[in-house]
C-alpha cells in the first residue's frame, strides 16, 4: 500500500506542475491567438500569437511604480490573484483524471478559489481610491455575484449524473459513459457554461479588453494603477484564469485524450489534447466577439440572468432523466 501510494504521489505532484507551467504559458498563448483572429476579421496583421508573453516579460524588466495613497493590499493582490488560479489549476483534471490533491478538487473548492482572486483584484482596484478603479471593481463584483452562480450550478447539473461533485470524478464518469455528452443537461450546461467564461475573462459582449474608454472599462480600470512586475503578475494571473476555464469546459464536456491511466504516454496526449481542444475553444469565443457588439452594463444582468436559468433547466432536466 504504501509503494502504490508513493508511486501516485511520484506521478501525481509532476502532473500537476506540469498543468500550472502549461497554463501559464498557455493562457497567454490563448490571448495571443484571439487577438490574431480579430485582428484578420478585421483586415489587420495582427500582432504575433506569443505577444502577451513577450509582454509579460517586457514588464517583469521595468520598475515597480506605487500610488502614493496605496496601502500593502495593492502589491499584495497580484499575489493573491496568481497563487489562488495556480492552485486551482494544479488539483483540476487538465492532463490527467489524477492530479495532486485530486480528492480535493470540488466544484465548491475551485470556485471559491477563483472568487479569491476576483475579490483580491476588486481590492486592490479600491485601495488607491481613484474614481475609475472604485467603478470597475464595483462593475467586476456586480457581474461575479451574477456568473459564479450560474457556474456552480451549471457543473451541479454535471455532478448529478456522475453523482459526486468531484471534478476529476465527474470527468472519469465522462469517459466510462460517452453518451451523457450529448444529453439535453450537458447541452444546456455547456452555453451556461459558456455564458459565463466570456463573463468571468472580460470578452465581448460583457467587457472589452482592447478598450481605452475609461467609462466602459470593467477588467482594465481596476488595474490602471499597475505598472512593472506587478502588472505582469495581474496579466498573468488573468491569462491562466482564462486557460483554466477554457481547459475545465474543454475536459468537463469533451474529455477525450486527457490522461486517465498514470502513465507517461497518457500524460503527454493529455499535454496535445488539452491544447487542441483548448485552442478550438479559444476560436469559437473569438468568432463569437467578432460577431458581438459590447452590451450596455444595464444589460449585463439579463444574459448573466439567462445563463443561470439555462444552468437550473440543466440540473433538472438531469434530474429527470438520470
Amino acid at each position: 500500500m504504501t509503494s502504490s501510494f508513493t508511486a501516485t504521489l511520484a506521478y501525481s505532484m509532476p502532473a500537476s506542475a506540469l498543468q500550472i507551467v502549461l497554463v501559464a504559458l498557455g493562457g497567454p498563448l490563448l490571448l495571443g491567438l484571439m487577438a490574431k483572429i480579430r485582428a484578420r476579421a478585421e483586415g489587420r496583421v495582427g500582432a504575433p500569437i506569443s505577444q502577451p508573453l513577450k509582454d509579460i516579460r517586457k514588464l517583469l524588466s521595468k520598475e515597480r511604480l506605487h500610488a502614493r495613497h496605496a496601502s500593502v493590499v495593492l502589491p499584495l493582490a497580484p499575489i493573491v490573484i496568481l497563487a489562488a488560479t495556480a492552485v486551482a489549476i494544479g488539483i483540476a483534471p487538465l492532463i490527467t483524471t489524477h492530479p495532486a490533491l485530486g480528492a480535493s478538487a470540488d466544484i465548491l473548492v475551485i470556485v471559491y478559489l477563483l472568487l479569491t482572486g476576483s475579490v483580491a483584484g476588486a481590492l486592490a482596484g479600491l485601495d488607491t481610491g481613484t474614481a475609475f478603479g472604485g467603478m470597475g471593481a464595483s462593475r467586476a463584483m456586480t457581474i461575479g455575484a451574477l456568473a459564479e452562480p450560474a457556474l456552480l450550478v451549471a457543473v451541479i447539473a454535471l455532478s448529478i449524473q456522475a453523482g459526486t461533485s468531484n471534478l476529476p470524478a465527474i470527468v472519469s464518469s465522462t469517459l466510462a459513459h460517452p453518451n451523457w455528452v450529448s444529453g439535453p443537461s450537458r447541452l444546456l450546461a455547456l452555453v451556461a457554461l459558456v455564458i459565463v467564461i466570456i463573463a468571468e475573462t472580460g470578452r465581448l459582449p460583457v467587457d472589452n479588453p482592447a478598450t481605452h474608454l475609461e467609462l466602459t472599462m470593467i477588467h482594465e480600470a481596476m488595474i490602471l494603477e499597475y505598472a512593472g512586475p506587478e502588472l505582469a503578475l495581474v496579466t498573468l494571473g488573468g491569462a491562466m484564469r482564462l486557460g483554466l476555464l477554457f481547459s475545465l469546459v474543454a475536459n468537463l464536456f469533451f474529455p477525450w485524450g486527457i490522461g486517465s491511466n498514470g502513465s507517461l504516454v497518457g500524460l503527454l496526449v493529455g499535454v496535445l489534447a488539452l491544447a487542441l481542444k483548448t485552442s478550438v475553444i479559444a476560436v469559437g469565443v473569438s468568432l463569437i466577439e467578432i460577431h458581438s457588439a459590447k452590451l450596455r452594463l444595464f444589460r449585463l444582468p439579463e444574459l448573466l440572468a439567462g445563463a443561470f436559468v439555462m444552468s437550473v433547466l440543466a440540473v433538472i432536466t438531469g434530474l429527470v432523466t438520470r
